[in-house]
Formats: C-alpha cells, structure tokens, sequence
C-alpha cells in the first residue's frame, strides 16, 4: 500500500526542507520542530540527517532537514544526498512528499535558480522567505503576491529567529495537497534560467535592497588584507584572556562543591573500598573534569556568538588567502574552524569540500586542531605552574600561554597540510565562493540554546565515558592489594601499593618509552587512559593523586610532587613544557579516529593520522623540554 493511499492519522506526512547555506533554514527547522529533532546518518553516507517530527492540525508530520545546497547539480557528497533523496535512491529513506523551500529574501534573485530546480521535479512545494525584516530595512521590497502568481506556489514570510510567521507556516503545511501548483514548470535548459530569473523579478516588482551600509563600514576594517588579520588576532588573543578571566570564580566554586561531595561520600559510607571507590574513584575522576565546564560554557558561548554575529565567515575569507598558498580552500578552513570545538564534527564537516584530495588532506589535519576535550588538560596545567600575572594592562600572562597552544595548532595544521599537498596528495585546488551575511545581533534564545546543547554534550561525555574510564582506573588503581611494609607512614604506605597496582605496573612498563620527556609513570598511566578521550588524562591524575592523599588539590598536589629516589620535582617547567606540546599534536581520542576510518572507509587513514601525529608529538615535545631546560 502506498504512502498517499493509507490514512492522514496513520501515516506521517513527510516534508522535505531545502534551502542553500546561510538562508534560516536551521533557524526555522528548529523552530518547527523544537527539540524533537532526531540526529544521525544516511545510510550508507555518512553525511548529517536531521529529521523532526511535528503536530499540524492533528496531523503527524516528519521535516526532513536536507543538507544545505545551492544547486540540485552536486558538487560535495551533501549536495549529492540532497538529490538522491528527492529521487528516493536513499536506503531506508522515503523520499518526501512536499517540498519547503526556504530563501533569503535579500538574495532572492540567486535564489531562484535553486528555486526553479525544485520546482522541475513537480510535487507540491512552498517558498518561505526568510529576513524579510531585513529586506525592509535595507530599502528593498517585493510583492508577495505578484512572486506567488509567478511561480504558482504558495509563499509564506517569516522572521525565524523571532517567531514571525511560523504559525502561519504551521498551518500551512498541514494541507499541502491543497498547495497551487506552477501552471508552467520553470526551463530545464540553462541558457534559458536566466532569463526567467530576470521575468519572475520583474513580475514581482521586486526592489533590491541596497548594501548593509554599516555591513560595508566594518567589512572595510574586518576582510581588509592586512587589518583584518590584525583584528583576527586582536579577538583570538581577547578570547582566550576571557575564558580564564570570567571563568575562575565558577570553577573555583565547583572545585569547593566537589571537595564538599568527596567528603560527604567518606562521612556517610563504610570506611575502605565504598568510601573509597566513590570519593576517589567517582567524583574525584568525574568531577576533576566537571570543573572545567566555566571554562568549555565560556569557549562555546564565544564562538557561537562570533558565528551568529557574522565574523566567523569573514574569518574564513581572510583565512582563504593564507590557505590557498598551502593548496587548500575557505571552505576546508570552515570545516577546522568546527574542529575547534570537536574534531569530529569538523571532520564531517568536510563533506561540503567539493575536491576528494582537499578533503582527505583536511580531515588528516583536522585532529590537530585544538578541540575542546584538551582545554581541562590546557587550563589544568597552566592554572597550576603559570603565574596569574599581568604581561600588559588587561593581558594576563595565563591567557597569553593558552592563546599560544591554540596558534601552534592551526599553524601545524597548515605547515602538515602543505607537505601533504605537495608529496602524498598532490593535485590543483578549486575555487572558493563564500557569501558574507550581513551583520546581525543574534537571537539569545537560539544563542542560549547553542550554548545549553554543547555544555550538556559536555556534561553527557562527563557522565558516560569519563564515569566509565574512571571506575575503570579507580579498580586498576587499586587492585592488586598488596600490603605495605609496616614502617612505612600512611603517605608512603599509599604510594607503595599505588607503584604495585595493576596501573602502576603498566605505568613502569611504559616508563622508559617516555622518561626522554620527562615523564613518569603516572603521566604514563594518564597519557594511555587519555586514548579514549583526552579529558580523561585530568580524571586519572585526579584519581592517582587522591589515592596518595584523599585530602589534597588536584593542583596542589602534581605541584607538590616528588620523585622517591632523587627528591626532585616531577612536573618541572621542562616537564610541563613538554606535556602541554604533547597534548597539542597527539591523536589522542578513539571518537576521532572512529570518524576518520568511516569518512574515508578506510582504516589505512586513521592509522596513518594517528602514526604521524605521535611521532609529531614525542619529537615537538622532547625539543619543548630541551629548549626549556636551555632557557632555565
């Protein structure tokens, strides 16, 4: 039985949404369908599908969120699953049975080839227009229903990040086979597009709006060749001084909730195993990274704004001209700029590469950047060995360390791709065109919410893989048992039987690998836990310190630490050196590399992203610490 003979009640409309990049189609998918939207894959692809289910009239409907597109001629693997879809080549997949279009009204004219592509595969479909407040401010207009007469579809103005419109939309939508239909189909040949572009703006008396006058005075500063790279470092440089800045009270807050909890824990449960397993197993692991979550709250809630407000793109264009002496193009610079945050979805994000081999190279060099799972390991060691001084006025000297271990990242990220661009892959670059929105204050609902969905993804990896790494270690940390000698006092007895745990034993097995870093095994036992996620490295130090003394600051104690034979501090300048420059270059997340193997279908990739990015890593971090032990 077909989709279209079985009952409204019984089978759930589905709904296409297509629209190019930057035209409000995330803003009004969200604002559809709320936080009833399903995230995953298509299958067999691995590119993003979205699907939300909403109420119309009593009427379930599905909104299929299609990747975004300029044209329904592909150039990337999302702009081909766009295609695939609406011809329902994709496995498991209906394809939809009306179509939303939603466009820019301040770039409609472009929006029309889109637009009359669409309308060629003749089902039902509607045109949302979108920054109609916007179109009215820069001076342009268009007749509503003079557009509707032209393309014999219905429209519908909304202003998604305020809520205009969407109720009229909803209604619309629950009856889309009462939708007009174009009387004409638009011309399939190309040289004719043009030309009915040009008669449906003319039929729709449409005005184009004049340049965002305040968009252009600061585009003057913001993409200019040698001011705009300044300023970039200007807002890189105040960025990073802001996350320790703001962030300190909070954590120092959450640091004090937590010494509170672990001592609770030892207060109302049997002394030994239950007390320790949940003071030092659970919250000293788990909370010796939730207190770094100012910190991640901050770098998300920053970078969120610089996007909505519409720097980022400019980022991007400036960043271009840099990129394309190494091979690469704006949009591989899009796809690292998201590895900021996480690698994986930057990774993914690669799919809008058009170039297989721009692609490749950038999903090798993706992992280099400076994802969020490494600033606990960052803001842990500088917080404890760089002093919170001033360097110049607002400039602190904290800031200036973390800001300098997030250049180093792009910049290797570069200096790899070249090589690679010109041994391994070699081959012509492709053109970049990017569209520079105008610059608009950003909704703080959907601000908020951006912010909310990254902070509780934080906190869900704080609660699953973390919590799992650290009753994990918390159990080889502390079996085998084995007694100390009798002599010993409680200090000594607790790092006795630590060297002699499971743990401990695979720590002093590595050791010698390492100790040209200055490592110990303890740092050993941290660098291998951290393989699973990198945060996970706080949370084993958090763990092995607290089997030493239960009463002591993660900070204070790696501070305070010795080596038992010779008495001299572990974590040296030299060592911390060296530790901070490992954490910049290594591979160190299975997620990460999970990704690369399905992105490329390939596990000969990660293998090699992991291989290189090691040795990376042991050679950048043994000259850190010759070249501190040099200065010192």
């Amino acid at each position: 039985m077909s989709a279209a003979s079985v009952p409204r009640s019984a089978a759930p409309l589905r709904l296409g949404l297509i629209g190019s990049p930057n035209s409000g189609k995330t803003t009004l998918f969200n604002a559809l369908t709320g936080l009833r939207a399903k995230v995953g894959n298509y299958p067999g692809v691995t590119v993003e599908r979205r699907e939300g289910v909403l109420e119309l009239g009593g009427r379930r409907a599905v909104v299929i969120d299609l990747p975004g597109t300029y044209s329904l001629d592909p150039m990337s693997p999302d702009e081909a699953v766009v295609t695939q879809v609406l011809a329902g080549e994709v496995e498991s997949v209906m394809a939809p049975e009306a179509l939303i279009i939603v466009a820019d009204a301040c770039s409609l004219e472009r929006s029309l080839l889109l637009i009359g592509q669409v309308l060629i595969e003749d089902r039902p479909t509607c045109l949302v227009l979108t920054m109609m407040d916007e179109l009215a401010a820069r001076g342009g207009s268009l007749d509503i229903g003079r557009l509707e007469a032209a393309l014999g579809i219905p429209i519908v103005p909304v202003v998604g990040h305020k809520g205009l419109g969407v109720r009229e939309l909803r209604a619309r939508l629950a009856d889309p086979e009462s939708w007009s239909r174009p009387p004409v189909l638009p011309p399939t040949d190309g040289s004719q597009r043009a030309a009915w572009v040009d008669s449906v703006m003319t039929a729709c008396e449409a005005q184009r709006p004049r340049a965002h006058a305040l968009t252009e005075r600061i585009d003057r500063v913001v993409v200019h060749p040698i001011l705009g790279s300044l300023l970039f470092l200007a807002v890189m440089v105040t960025f990073f001084q802001l996350i320790f800045a703001w962030a300190t009270p909070a954590m120092d807050w959450i640091d004090g909730a937590m010494g509170a909890a672990s001592e609770a824990a030892r207060a109302g449960l049997p002394a030994g195993l239950p007390a320790d397993f949940v003071a030092d197993g659970l919250i000293a692991g788990v909370g010796s990274v939730v207190i770094f979550l100012p910190q991640i709250v901050l770098l998300f809630a920053l970078l969120y704004l610089l996007e909505d407000v519409g720097y980022m793109a400019r980022a991007a264009f400036v960043v271009d001209r840099a990129m394309a002496r190494i091979g690469l193009e704006g949009r591989a610079f899009v796809a690292l700029l998201s590895s900021f945050a996480c690698a994986v979805p930057g990774i993914m994000a690669t799919r809008t590469v058009p170039s297989p081999r721009d692609r490749l190279v950038t999903i090798l060099v993706a992992p280099l950047m400076t994802c969020s799972a490494r600033l606990p390991v960052y803001a842990l060691l500088i917080g404890a060995f760089v002093p919170a001084e001033r360097v110049f006025g607002p400039i602190g000297l904290q800031g200036l360390v973390l800001f300098a271990l997030y250049f180093i990242a792009p910049l290797a990220a570069m200096m790899v791709a070249a090589v690679l661009r010109r041994s391994l892959l070699p081959g012509e670059g492709m053109p970049f065109t990017l569209e520079l929105p105008s610059y608009r204050v950003p909704g703080l609902k959907l601000w908020l919410s951006q912010v909310w969905g990254s902070a509780w993804a934080f906190l869900r990896r704080a609660g699953t893989i973390i919590l799992l790494a650290s009753m994990v270690l918390w159990m080889l940390l502390t079996f085998p048992r084995v007694p100390a000698p009798a002599d010993l006092s409680p200090h000594e007895a607790a790092a006795y039987s630590l060297e002699r745990s499971a743990a401990g034993r695979i720590g002093k097995a590595i050791e010698p690998a390492i100790e040209p870093l200055g490592f110990d095994w303890k740092i050993g036992v941290g660098l291998l836990a951290s393989l699973a996620a990198r945060e996970v490295f706080v949370s084993t130090l958090a763990q092995v310190y607290a089997s030493e003394d239960p009463d002591a600051s993660l900070r204070a104690a790696i501070r305070a630490d010795t080596h038992p034979e010779t008495g001299e501090k572990i974590f040296t300048a030299p060592t911390v050196a060296a530790l901070l420059t490992f954490f910049v270059f290594a591979l160190q997340c299975t997620s990460t590399i999970a990704t690369i193997a399905r992105e490329t279908n390939s596990w000969r990739w990660p293998a090699f992203a992991f291989g290189y990015m090691l040795a990376l890593a042991f050679g950048c971090a043994w000259l850190a610490r010759t070249l501190t032990l040099a200065l010192a």
